[in-house]
């Protein structure tokens, strides 16, 4: 183990790692909140999603993640965890940072924070011992030097709590009345502690937990947080909430509760009902908008997964039924097993896969033509279970049939919403098909293919220019992007995008980019230079999709739907190299009304404006000054996307629209989105600023007086 103290540095293993922030569990100690930074080399975060906390607990490059808190009876520990290879290269540093919103960190007793590598070995340990009256600290940071990486113990405190430690790193932070923080006490003094270690839990399982063991004749150098080597199998029935199966039944409708002990935060449990006369049942949680049960029990019986109420706790439930019913509550363990290469069923069912990466053939009927949905559950803590990604989804299906990609088990898949006669059948993954050739940089193929771009300018962007011949308008053709563990992104479509066009690639200068061309037909992908997309240094007319080279300062932009067809789409974006990632301009959601928008200019960048459209839309996009903006008035209309400029004195204002999808942006001086603004809740209080609304329908801002 390395002791560091504030100030020093030492080498880390460049592969996974886990953190934990540790303190003593007193009463009325502050609560801690921990989170981590990704910074540039400008030593900012890039946008909202380089701070990873409870409530956003994934990076998108899946390099950092949040994964929960350990109880370990006289000690909390809350654990980040961090994957070095998969940082992105303009990602420099990765700061530890922690909060505490209702006291002062000098009240926080044996704050510490530990690095562990997988195999369990401790590679940094470094407690704090000068906190007084600081609201947040950055406890430590990981960095690069020479081609590795680096722990060093910072240990630089912030009276202006969280808000001031992120506007240091590049957030904006809604300005919000401060409480008073109390004065700082010494922390309670602390007794010798023996060495803290983790009770055996792998890295798929439910969070860390701290234990401590009997206290040692020795007080330790100092207070140590032990990690085993990962497991690489969820152990879905006893890591997770395990219980004995919970059964009520009666007659018709009533309320009734379970007194099952569901932990906070449980993840899934599968929930079994039974009934007799009657086939359908429904079953609720008073409170929810949704339904456990609301079904048609094709062989009178059906199992489905729930979340309980996440305060945990006794399950109180609402039933409605005609007849006699049956409710049996049980773990993840008694999940279906998905052994065999075919499994048939009906209704809503809950299975697990254990086998390997495979198509998933889906086979159901219904005469009735009902809903089919399969959802898939994957992950290792109960918060991932709780998001499943949605395989199948059929409307108003009579016959289903769909071949699907599942990934590696174990995996839970959900089939819901269903009184089909369902079979599931599994088969290997297809050997993928070379390209039929490359000519240079251009790839040419028929049918379904995984390809690998090649750049040919390392560092810089490329276009793409793509044909499908003859495809039709379907969500279902087009490229996908796929990551280094093979999971697909949707990229193009030739709904979205036509059949034909040019978009941008290797938008933060990759050397090669993996997809997959979603096609039955023949197709051609041409990878060209940046620059042969036109500049756009005026008013410019095209039809479908195509790439623009923007030179100019920030500016506003009108974007212009000209053909007259009802299912033309149109949306522009503003994508800069090397910061990678689209910002809105306007998008015109199928109809002729003119948009307004920002064009988001990163200075020592490159402005590409992205236009997505499908084949026959045809368009204008004009550039405007600052001055076609909306002025900011007493009572301010508009419908779909539009701007609006606040000159004045700081003002307070309201926002609502007349539909439940709208959003409200403040924008900083290169117009990009620094703060947003919701229309569920204010009033907000604004500098002069410009306003950037993104509605999907008629909306409102209201100056209070």
């Amino acid at each position: 183990m390395t002791n560091i103290t504030k100030g020093a540095n030492t080498p880390v293993p460049t592969g996974p790692l886990r953190v934990a922030v540790v303190r003593r569990k007193v009463p009325g100690t502050p609560a801690v909140e921990v989170s981590a930074l990704l910074l540039d080399a400008a030593g900012k975060v890039r946008g909202d999603a380089d701070l990873v906390f409870h409530g956003q607990p994934w990076h998108p490059s899946g390099a950092v993640r949040h994964i929960g808190t350990g109880d370990g009876g006289d000690r909390f520990a809350e654990w980040l965890e961090l994957d070095l290879p998969q940082v992105e290269p303009a990602v420099q540093r990765v700061l530890i940072a922690a909060s505490c919103d209702d006291g002062a960190f000098g009240q926080v007793p044996g704050l510490a924070a530990q690095t562990v590598a997988a195999d369990g070995a401790i590679v940094a340990h470094y407690e704090v011992t000068d906190a007084a009256t600081e609201t947040a600290f950055v406890l430590g940071e990981f960095y690069r030097r020479n081609g590795e990486w680096k722990f060093r113990a910072v240990g630089q405190g912030y009276d202006s709590g969280l808000a001031g430690l992120a506007t240091d790193f590049g957030i904006v932070v809604a300005e919000e009345p401060v409480a008073a923080v109390p004065p700082a006490v010494p922390p309670a003094p602390v007794a010798p502690v023996a060495t803290v270690v983790n009770a055996g839990v792998g890295k798929t399982s439910a969070p860390p937990a701290v234990v401590q063991p009997p206290v040692a004749d020795v007080q330790p150098p100092a207070t140590v947080v032990s990690m085993p080597a990962p497991s690489t199998t969820p152990s879905w029935g006893s890591a997770f909430f395990d219980f004995e199966p919970y059964v009520r039944s009666g007659n018709g409708s009533t309320k009734i509760t379970m007194d099952i002990p569901f932990p906070p935060d449980c993840g899934p449990v599968i929930m079994e009902a039974r009934v007799e006369q009657y086939k359908w049942i429904q079953v609720e949680i008073p409170g929810r908008d949704d339904t456990i049960f609301c079904h048609d029990l094709p062989e009178h019986q059906g199992r489905v997964l729930f979340v309980p109420p996440r305060k945990g706790g006794s399950l109180k439930l609402k039933v409605s039924c005609s007849g006699h019913w049956k409710l049996t509550v049980l773990p993840l363990s008694a999940a279906r097993p998905f052994d065999a290469e075919t499994v048939k069923g009906s209704g809503p069912e809950v299975l697990v896969y254990r086998g390997g990466a495979a198509e998933l053939k889906v086979r159901a009927t219904d005469r009735h033509n009902g809903w089919f949905q399969i959802n898939c559950h994957r992950g290792a803590t109960p918060d991932e279970l709780r998001h499943p990604e949605q395989l199948v989804h059929a409307w108003n299906g009579k016959r289903v049939k769909e071949t699907v990609r599942i990934t590696e088990g174990p995996i839970l898949l959900a089939i819901d919403k269903s009184r089909h006669q369902w079979e599931l059948t599994t088969a290997p993954l297809p050997t993928p098909k070379p390209a039929k050739s490359r000519k240079g940089d251009v790839y040419e193929g028929r049918g379904e293919q995984t390809v690998t771009l090649v750049n040919p300018r390392p560092g810089r962007p490329s276009l793409l220019r793509y044909e499908f011949p003859g495809a039709e308008r379907s969500f279902d053709i087009g490229v996908k992007l796929v990551d280094e563990y093979g999971d697909e992104d949707e990229w193009l479509t030739t709904y979205n995008h036509g059949s034909r066009g040019t978009a941008l690639v290797f938008s933060m200068g990759q050397a090669e980019r993996k997809i997959r061309v979603k096609h039955t037909g023949a197709w051609t992908l041409r990878v060209l230079p940046e620059d042969e997309a036109p500049l756009l240094t005026g008013p410019v007319e095209g039809k479908g999709s195509t790439i623009l080279r923007y030179p100019g300062p920030p500016t506003l932009m009108t974007v212009r739907r000209t053909s007259s067809g009802d299912e033309d789409k149109l949306v522009v974006h503003a994508l800069n190299h090397p910061f990678g990632r689209p910002v809105i301009v306007a998008d015109t959601m199928g109809r002729r009304r003119p948009a307004l928008g920002p064009v988001f200019v990163d200075p020592g960048g490159t402005c590409f404006v992205t236009v997505f459209a499908t084949d026959n839309t045809k368009w204008r996009l004009e550039p405007e000054s600052l001055a076609a903006a909306t002025g900011l008035g007493p009572r301010n209309q508009g419908e779909g996307y539009g701007v609006v400029r606040h000159t004045g004195p700081e003002a307070e204002l309201m926002v609502a629209g007349s539909s439940g999808i709208m959003h409200v942006f403040e924008l900083d001086e290169n117009l990009f989105p620094k703060r947003k603004i919701t229309g569920s809740s204010g009033p907000y209080r604004i500098q002069s600023s410009i306003l950037h609304v993104r509605a999907m329908g008629a909306w409102v801002i209201e100056l209070r007086d």
